[in-house]
């Protein structure tokens, strides 16, 4: 079966799934995936049921694809995502991209749990993901999708910039404060070292991840519009000698600031 038939069989099932075409895809990383417990009328596939999707091995990935209803729209979330770490191809990582924009999903919400870099964050805040340094096996490499885009997609402006301007309306109303930044991306699964911290830091990056940049090249490249945001669980630029970073601590941090997240994701949402 090619790469083009799995992902018309992908989304070909969840269509005999749902009532009607989402409005929005959201994909909720480390210790997130508590925003899907608020989609209402929710119906559950477990990737294990869904044609060839993978299974989500991370820490604090449940491992779902849910739809139903947020801000008055349909959504379908991905309580989980697949990375390249987990040893996964980037065509892999990136078939849920391609199942949502087969399905006619025109935008996309993805979150993180990431490492601030820039010294002027704080664990528990959130960053709008304004552009972002690849560091990871480009997802396009290899024969060009043509039904899906161009050889050559523009990225000038991965994030789109009128959901960057929503959200900064939204957190004010909401008296939620926001950072603003790059994100950048690598494999994993080692965090980083603090030589790593600080290349990432001259290079132009204020947080770090191992995931996120794949799926929104592949997104951008079939023409949805992406907005990014990230939650910082450690902090990468201050070092005592007690410091580590610990995987549960990342979950930790992240399940503690999503309930703002989701109360901006909602309302944006509705604000389509």
């Amino acid at each position: 079966m090619t790469y083009t038939e799995k992902i018309k069989e992908s989304a070909v099932f969840i269509q005999s799934k749902i009532p009607k075409t989402p409005d929005v895809a959201i994909v909720l990383g480390s210790g997130l995936g508590d925003l899907a417990e608020h989609i209402q009328n929710p119906i559950v596939m477990p990737y294990s049921t869904i044609p060839n999707f993978m299974a989500s091995t991370a820490v604090g990935h449940k491992g779902n694809l849910i739809y139903g209803e947020l801000g008055g729209k349909n959504v379908l979330a991905m309580q989980g995502r697949f990375h390249f770490y987990e040893g996964y191809s980037m065509e892999q990582v990136t078939l849920p991209m391609r199942v949502f924009n087969a399905l006619g999903i025109s935008t996309v919400f993805v979150s993180n749990a990431a490492g601030g870099i820039n010294p002027e964050f704080r664990v528990g805040n959130l960053m709008i993901i304004k552009d972002h340094i690849n560091l990871m096996p480009n997802p396009l490499i290899g024969k060009n999708l043509e039904e899906f885009g161009p050889r050559f997609p523009d990225m000038t402006r991965p994030y789109d910039l009128e959901l960057i301007k929503t959200c900064k309306e939204i957190a004010v109303k909401l008296n939620i404060p926001l950072q603003e930044g790059v994100y950048v991306g690598g494999t994993g699964p080692t965090y980083e070292t603090p030589a790593e911290y600080k290349y990432f830091r001259i290079i132009g990056g204020d947080a770090a991840g191992m995931s996120t940049v794949p799926e929104v090249i592949v997104a951008r490249h079939g023409n949805m519009r992406v907005f990014g945001m990230s939650v910082i669980t450690n902090e990468g630029f201050d070092f005592a000698e007690d410091f580590v970073n610990d995987e549960n601590d990342v979950v930790e941090a992240a399940g503690a600031a999503a309930e703002k997240m989701t109360a901006l994701f909602t309302e944006m949402i509705r604000s389509l």
